[in-house]
């Protein structure tokens, strides 16, 4: 999606390395996020699942390493964009928990850009209600009252692995 999005743009698009911090015994539930920095967001109902505060450093440990190593594997085929000054826009599939983009709004907030725009598909409103405090303006095409996951409004909901990253970001900006 970024990659379409900057092509019609005419701009640059690169990722943003965050993790979702998983809940005890429901991994797809977003109990937070980590950013590349290590900086964390707990959402307020964590605890209610089961998730303590070893739970969450465990989690949160193990999903630096994986950003770690996807910055290892990206790092080499292109160098991380710098935005500072720039408006950004930051493209995800769809919100749930919004866990996620949070921690990437938070990221880029930090490296001081001139505008951040979060655009997605499809959210809950109380999730856009959540992302709107991160980011300069928020883009959705829909936010469904009966709203249950991101999948549900896809036909084909793939996830994407690595080697498609890889080539995406090798692929020159059209």
């Amino acid at each position: 999606m970024a990659k379409i999005i900057a092509d019609k743009l005419s701009g640059d698009y690169d990722v943003v390395l965050v993790r979702k911090l998983r809940a005890p015994y429901q991994p797809e539930l977003a109990i937070g996020s980590v950013d590349e920095s290590g900086w964390t967001y707990i959402a307020d109902y964590a605890a209610s699942v089961g998730a303590d505060n070893a739970y969450i450093e465990n989690e949160k440990n193990l999903q630096l390493r994986t950003i770690q190593q996807r910055r290892a594997i990206y790092t080499p085929i292109r160098a991380p964009l710098a935005v500072e000054g720039r408006v950004v826009v930051v493209v995800d599939d769809g919100l749930a928990t919004g866990a996620s983009m949070i921690a990437a709004l938070h990221s880029l907030k930090n490296n001081h850009t001139a505008r951040l725009i979060c655009a997605v598909p499809v959210s809950p409103p109380s999730t856009l209600n959540k992302i709107a405090q991160y980011a300069d303006e928020v883009v959705c095409v829909a936010s469904p009252d009966d709203f249950q996951a991101v999948g549900q409004f896809y036909l084909n909901f793939p996830q994407v692995e690595d080697d498609e990253v890889i080539e995406i970001l090798k692929a020159p900006v059209e």
